[in-house]
């Protein structure tokens, strides 16, 4: 089942690549008493990941951060050493974006968001969504219909708050 407005997040276990190796990141630990944009999308490298996701919440980041964001999240089913390198080629670290891993897809799969699309050897990734989360609740939920980056875009999502 796709999560959804009002329910609270699966507790999860992420993983960033730090400086000290690869960091466990508790979702819920993260998210208590926060106000926390999540996005999730396909994976790292990939085309509208990288040239339209991403940049929209580094376009998005400061206007998020006067609405009282606390932080901004980055998903995806990859390991995190390629979300670290990612977050770097794209300057969504420089902007602030977290990038995590969701290295086993555990995450995805308990959002409802994996899919699998054999024929690009996507296997287990995750759908295009676009979340706010305050105190570990959904508050706004933007899960993509389509195939481009609309309604999980930072804009679009910006403009809900």
């Amino acid at each position: 089942m796709t999560i959804e407005v009002g329910t609270k997040l699966p507790e999860a276990t992420l993983l960033r690549s730090g400086e000290n190796g690869v960091e466990g990141v508790k979702l819920s630990e993260t998210l208590k008493g926060r106000k926390v944009v999540i996005f999730g999308l396909p994976g790292a490298y990939t085309g509208t990941c990288s040239t339209a996701h991403v940049p929209s919440f580094i376009r998005t980041a400061k206007g998020f951060a006067d609405k009282g964001v606390d932080e901004i999240i980055c998903i995806s089913v990859n390991d995190p050493f390629v979300m670290k390198a990612w977050g770097e080629a794209t300057g969504a670290t420089a902007a602030g974006i977290t990038m995590l891993a969701d290295a086993d897809g555990a995450f995805t799969r308990a959002i409802g968001l994996a899919f699998d699309v054999p024929q690009s050897g996507f296997f287990g990734r995750s759908k295009r969504y676009s979340l706010l989360a305050e105190d570990g609740v959904i508050t706004r939920s933007n899960p993509e219909t389509g195939r481009g980056c609309e309604i999980s875009a930072g804009e679009y999502l910006l403009s809900q708050l």
